[in-house]
């Protein structure tokens, strides 16, 4: 028997058809940047380039390599997620357990929305006029501060997300129970939540290991590995700018090797985020 095409199945064939065809150049788009920075940088990464700080010259084809980036990137991102979580989780928490569907909840989430959408240059903007006006220097905890602004954003709102995705029905029966709203929070809201909670934090670590604009500013440049959070610091991104503009052949291929070893931490970064997410799925109930 023919099969009979109407309307409803040409409309959907055509959406499928769209869908995979954007899928697919999704798929295409990350396969070629990988593949560039791969061929690329691969020939110029070598084990002198990840465990030494630059020497003299380096900027200009000499010996040395980035671990001061490395490390540097490492310190502004963790730091800046440390102190984003602890002042992201309470937000989260105020918003889901004691604000509730308020108008104050609404204002808020609003707020986190426009603060996610304002560039990371403006943070990095915004982060130097205050060490202007304080007498600041570039350094590693300005840069951190700045980070954690740029952070908390993105772990509120996605915490946020992952909190109102739990049953309601939980934390009633918890309160039934005679909990209060703090307890029933963390036994309840927190574990079922885990897994997106987790998530929420390493998705703003990787943002903050790869952003350069905010730290342009605030966190400075330096071959040296910071000892201090007044000691200026070096970042990954801004390593690869600067080896990329350079005219030295030798200088750019350092450049695209650092943006491979800066590709390979976020990949990383993304797969633990998805290994602890389903380890820690197990005991969530859907």
């Amino acid at each position: 028997m023919k099969k009979r095409w109407t309307l409803a199945h040409l409309e959907d064939r055509a959406m499928r058809t769209i869908m995979q065809l954007a899928s697919l150049v999704l798929v295409g788009v990350l396969a070629a940047i990988l593949v560039t920075i791969f061929i690329r940088g691969l020939p110029f990464l070598d084990l002198d380039l990840i465990t030494k700080t630059p020497q003299g010259g380096f900027f200009l084809g000499g010996e040395g390599g980035i671990l001061n980036a490395i490390v540097g990137s490492l310190l502004l991102a963790g730091g800046g997620t440390l102190l984003a979580l602890f002042i992201s989780l309470p937000i989260a928490f105020g918003i889901n357990v004691y604000t509730g569907a308020s108008r104050l909840a609404s204002l808020l989430r609003m707020a986190l929305d426009v603060l996610w959408g304002i560039p990371s240059l403006v943070y990095g903007a915004f982060g130097f006029t205050i060490m202007i006006a304080f007498g600041m220097r570039a350094s590693l905890g300005a840069g951190i501060l700045v980070l954690t602004l740029l952070q908390i954003p993105i772990m509120v709102r996605s915490m946020d997300e992952v909190m109102r995705m739990v049953p309601s029905e939980l934390s009633q029966a918890a309160y039934s129970l005679g909990a209060t709203r703090l307890e029933a929070a963390w036994s309840v809201l927190v574990r079922q939540a885990l897994p997106g909670l987790v998530t929420a934090v390493l998705l703003a670590f990787g943002r903050g290991i790869g952003d350069a604009a905010s730290v342009l500013f605030t966190a400075g440049f330096s071959d040296r590995i910071p000892t201090s959070l007044a000691s200026p610091s070096a970042s990954l991104p801004l390593a690869v700018f600067f080896q990329l503009g350079s005219p030295f052949p030798e200088v750019r291929g350092n450049g695209y090797a650092t943006a491979l070893v800066l590709t390979v931490l976020i990949l990383f970064i993304s797969m633990l985020s998805r290994f602890l997410a389903r380890r820690l799925s197990r005991n969530v109930i859907r």
